[in-house]
């Protein structure tokens, strides 16, 4: 009997839905769904709950081979939830653009660089632009390392797309406005991100 079998069989035993197990072990009913259907194993963290909630042991609960699936199943996710922080971080360092001085200033016939906070641009809109993207990625980010942090897998994808659609578009904008060294650091941020996405593995999330 594999261990979704198992699972499944022990909490109808004890005649509990999935949502009152999943109340006992601290985790979503989607994940009990998931571990019930086979499509993923608990952590090392939740098969322990698992075990002293049914009083089995772990071994009961699953095979070796099951074992080794399982822990490798966890090393994934650790390295995703690693990558997926990184991404978070990324965003947040485009403060950067607000303190560092990347933009043209013309003073007294001698171009120098100031910050955005400086910056004075014959376009108030497009001022504003540049501080909503800005403050939109810091803010993309500060959401993702929350969500990373309470372990939550909701709304991810979502943050990932707004990410790159956001420092794409910054990219471009800076290029169109003339301001090449913001443009260069923000396409270097998505770099940066596009290569955390391509060594984040793509796992099933418990």
């Amino acid at each position: 009997m594999d261990f979704h079998e198992k699972l499944q069989e022990l909490r109808k035993d004890r005649g509990l839905t999935q949502e009152e197990l999943a109340k006992e072990l601290y985790v979503s009913r989607t994940a009990i769904s998931k571990w019930e259907s086979g499509r993923g194993y608990p952590n090392i963290d939740s098969l322990k709950e698992i075990s002293k909630f049914f009083s089995v042991t772990i071994d009961d609960l699953l095979s070796s081979e099951e074992l080794i699936t399982a822990a490798k199943d966890e090393n994934s996710s650790n390295i995703r939830h690693i990558y997926s922080l990184l991404l978070g971080i990324a965003d947040i360092m485009t403060i950067m653009l607000i303190l560092l001085p990347l933009y043209p200033d013309e003073r007294d016939g001698h171009i120098g660089s100031v910050t955005l906070w400086s910056y004075t641009h014959p376009h108030t809109a497009i001022l504003c632009i540049y501080w909503i993207m800005f403050l939109s990625l810091v803010a993309v980010g500060a959401a993702r390392v929350i969500t990373e942090q309470r372990k939550s897998e909701k709304g991810l994808h979502t943050l990932t797309v707004i990410s790159l659609l956001l420092s794409v578009a910054a990219v471009l904008f800076l290029i169109i406005s003339r301001v090449p060294y913001a443009a260069v650091t923000v396409f270097l941020l998505l770099a940066a991100k596009g290569v955390f996405i391509y060594k984040m593995p793509n796992i099933k999330q418990n």
